[in-house]
């Protein structure tokens, strides 16, 4: 903490010229005797700082004294304070320690970059969570992960996949951590082949003493590029709702839990509400096409479709053609 504080005492003398002990120690949140303190101990490492005393007096550093801690360009300045919210931030632990990097760059930065800086982080935000969406809660602490990714350790991971549900394990060596639309994924090789998890699927997680196996010369953002790349190329899915009754909801959820975009509806909470006003369950389903959702006809008048309009399209011709199909069989 005391080098930081004697860092941004610098900074601020550099960026406002004189200040009075008093105005540093209000800035810094500390009592004016350690100010005096801090200030011997960059005398005494060869900072030329002193001292004048009366009304008027105050700490300076001698003119012409500058150290360039940044260097920055007015575009680079004001780029680095364009920020996406401090949400992945505080995920990691660093909540705090951006925001206070935040200020030591602005002290340092040249006077005529300082108001465009300024304004930057107040008139620009990016918020990368989509809307009406938020990460389920992984049974991982995301500091597992990141011991993992900066200590060079394999991991052994426990993992639910999406696309059917089944639970797996991994051994894996990761490059590191991405997040993405508001989401963590740890992107790891297995068997030598690139990987993506999510960490709200994530069921366990611990280091082992092996140190990773990385591919040489292959580095997170090019693996990270390969996956998404491998992914946008995948058709988008459709996106289904449908009505449920109550009387086959667990039916229905053997069969199509893993397509539910949230989690599966409490079934003792369906049941003891069954024969009331509410009989059928809305849920959101996504499937990987169109032809692939038309499956939903098994269920018959049980699950209705809501949407999308071409898939009821589809089931009221499949539902005919199946009609006809019987009514021929059998003369009517």
């Amino acid at each position: 903490m005391k080098s930081d504080r004697l860092l941004s005492i610098l900074l601020l003398l550099q960026t406002h010229g004189q200040m009075s002990a008093s105005e540093l120690a209000s800035r810094l949140e500390v009592s004016v005797r350690t100010i005096f303190r801090d200030v011997e101990a960059l005398s005494a490492a060869g900072v030329p700082v002193y001292t004048e005393r009366g009304s008027k007096g105050g700490i300076a550093l001698l003119p012409g004294y500058r150290t360039d801690v940044t260097g920055l360009t007015a575009d680079e300045a004001r780029a680095l304070f364009v920020l996406v919210t401090e949400q992945a931030h505080a995920d990691l632990g660093l909540g705090q320690a951006i925001g206070s990097a935040l200020r030591k760059v602005m002290v340092a930065l040249p006077a005529p970059f300082r108001g465009d800086a300024d304004l930057a982080s107040k008139r620009i935000m990016i918020d990368p969570v989509r809307w009406r969406s938020s990460p389920r809660p992984s049974a991982v602490d995301l500091g597992v992960l990141q011991a993992a990714v900066f200590n060079d350790r394999r991991l052994r991971l426990r993992y639910r996949h999406g696309r059917d549900a089944q639970v797996r394990s991994y051994t894996l060596d990761p490059y590191g951590l991405v997040s993405k639309a508001g989401a963590w994924y740890l992107v790891a090789d297995h068997r030598g082949q690139p990987m993506m998890f999510r960490l709200d699927r994530m069921l366990s997680a611990s280091l082992l003493e092996e140190s990773v196996r990385r591919r040489d010369g292959v580095e997170l953002a090019a693996v990270w590029d390969a996956l998404r790349q491998r992914v946008d190329a995948i058709p988008a899915p459709v996106r289904v709702v449908v009505k449920v009754q109550r009387s086959v909801l667990a039916r229905f959820l053997r069969y199509h839990e893993a397509e539910l975009t949230g989690p599966a509806p409490d079934l003792a909470q369906a049941e003891a509400e069954a024969g009331s006003a509410g009989e059928r369950v809305e849920l959101v389903l996504r499937f990987p096409a169109l032809r692939s959702a038309e499956q939903l006809l098994a269920f018959g008048p049980a699950v209705e479709v809501v949407e999308p309009a071409e898939l009821r399209d589809a089931l009221v011709r499949n539902a005919r053609q199946t009609l006809a199909l019987y009514s021929d069989a059998t003369g009517d």
